[in-house]
């Protein structure tokens, strides 16, 4: 996008970013254009290349980028899909390159229909992020804590910085964007400034994750993301088991459990808990005669928040938050990342309209972003609660009647292409959830899947050569 001309008598207009991970990065990029000096500021040191970082524990599970994320993406950085496969991410078209037993069955492998990004999180991070800092209106303040906001109820107007030898500074902005992450102190921040306490929701089932990296076997360069969902319908403990091919020729397999269900945090017993935990025992098999590359790596961080800042009575200006700062999602579901992207055009297509410093943009620009977290709110939590155990606001009784309503869909997709794709559209993000309301899809609902369910993981005999899985072919 090309910047206006600015006058030297005009000052430039500022804008301050605080976090230099993926949200952070992308909410740079849709700055870009609209601020003159955009300062994105860490309290970490960014690592050069694919390598992680040290406040991003859960970058060691696997990672899914939905199309619906992606092309959120190219809007603010376009081009960076072939950057990511250049530098070793594959795309994956769905369902063709995936092989999930869901909660109601086996899905077929149909033609694409919509498509995923697949690689490490430190990847993915690291071509963003190197994208955005080469941006000239961009500058990265690393290993500086922010201690707090400057301004009034009434308009942020900057930043309170900590340097690492105690010293404080500040840093003034037009419009401060908090991309923080799930650490974010902003609601603290704005009762410091006066404002009433932001509502927050959340949903804990109780999630933990295991992850462990296998080397390949050879010739699988084109082998499908494998999946094992959990059953919310069942009273038991909700398992799942996930082969993610990665960059380097290697397979990262992370297991998850709820409450009373939790994988194990030692590699004896990795493989038999992917083998005898779950629905089904492919990934176990899968695994079972991989080379293992790591340890295990175990998290627990997977409570579903989120922080009404869209519905708050007040809200000053000059100030906004996108990303983990305002929700963060049980990881099975895979969301985070394509929601952050959402948000930040949102925020871009606001800036469109409204100017930075303008009157209203950090209230539309709020409720704007609010938008994509909700649809992937109700996902999320909409399925977690249900898990024994599960902690947080039990369904309505008109949202119980959905839910029976999309386990049909997903069933009847089980069969059917046109709801196989309608179910994916929403899934990934890339249409919203009112679609499933379509006649036509009404219509496949009530007819059901029309197939007879497929008895087993639909690996084709190359696939399971190569894999060197004991289950017969079902394709």
């Amino acid at each position: 996008m090309t910047r206006p001309t600015r006058t030297g008598s005009v000052p430039p207009r500022r804008a301050v970013v605080i976090g230099g991970g993926l949200a952070g990065m992308l909410a740079a990029a849709a700055l870009d254009g609209f601020a003159d000096e955009i300062t994105v500021v860490e309290r970490d040191t960014l690592p050069p290349g694919p390598t992680p970082r040290v406040s991003l524990p859960q970058a060691r599970h696997t990672h899914l980028l939905w199309s619906g994320g992606v092309r959120a993406f190219e809007e603010l950085l376009p081009g960076i899909t072939d950057r990511w496969l250049a530098a070793g991410a594959r795309r994956i078209p769905l369902p063709t390159g995936l092989v999930t037993l869901s909660a109601q069955g086996w899905i077929r492998r149909w033609p694409e229909m919509q498509f995923m990004i697949a690689c490490s999180r430190d990847l993915l991070d690291w071509v963003v992020r190197e994208r955005v800092l080469a941006l000239p209106a961009v500058t990265v303040l690393q290993g500086r804590t922010v201690r707090g906001l400057l301004g009034s109820a009434d308009r942020v107007r900057g930043i309170r910085l900590g340097a690492p030898d105690g010293r404080e500074s500040t840093l003034t902005a037009d419009l401060v964007v908090d991309a923080a992450g799930r650490g974010s102190r902003a609601a603290t921040w704005l009762r410091d400034l006066g404002l009433d306490p932001v509502e927050e929701e959340r949903v804990d089932s109780g999630l933990v994750y295991a992850t462990r990296l296998y080397r390949a076997p050879a010739g699988s360069e084109d082998f499908p993301v494998v999946n094992v969902q959990s059953d919310p319908g069942r009273p038991v403990p909700g398992r799942t088991a996930t082969i993610v091919p990665i960059e380097g020729g290697r397979w990262m397999v992370t297991l998850s459990g709820t409450r009373g269900g939790e994988p194990p945090s030692d590699a004896e017993s990795f493989e038999e808990f992917a083998r005898t935990a779950m629905r089904h025992p492919v990934v176990g098999e899968l695994i079972s005669r991989r080379e293992p590359l790591t340890g295990v790596t175990l998290s627990r961080s997977t409570v579903n928040r989120r922080r009404c800042y869209e519905r708050a009575e007040r809200w000053p200006e000059g100030f906004v938050a996108v990303g983990d700062a305002v929700a963060t999602y049980n990881p099975v579901y895979g969301q985070g990342m394509s929601v952050a992207a959402q948000g930040s055009t949102a925020l871009r297509e606001v800036l469109t309209r409204t100017g930075i410093g303008e009157p209203g943009l950090a209230r539309r620009a709020q409720r704007a972003i609010a938008r994509p977290v909700s649809v992937a709110w109700d996902l999320a939590t909409g399925t977690d609660i249900l898990y024994p155990g599960a902690v947080g606001r039990q369904p309505r009784p008109g949202s119980v009647l959905a839910h029976r309503y999309v386990d049909r869909l997903a069933y009847a997709a089980t069969g059917r292409a046109l709801l196989t794709r309608a179910y994916i559209d929403v899934i990934t993000l890339s249409r919203p959830a009112s679609s499933w309301l379509h006649p036509d899809v009404l219509v496949g609902v009530a007819r059901g899947p029309g197939r007879r369910p497929l008895d087993g993981p639909p690996l084709t005999g190359e696939e399971l050569r190569i894999g060197g899985a004991g289950a017969r072919s079902t394709v």
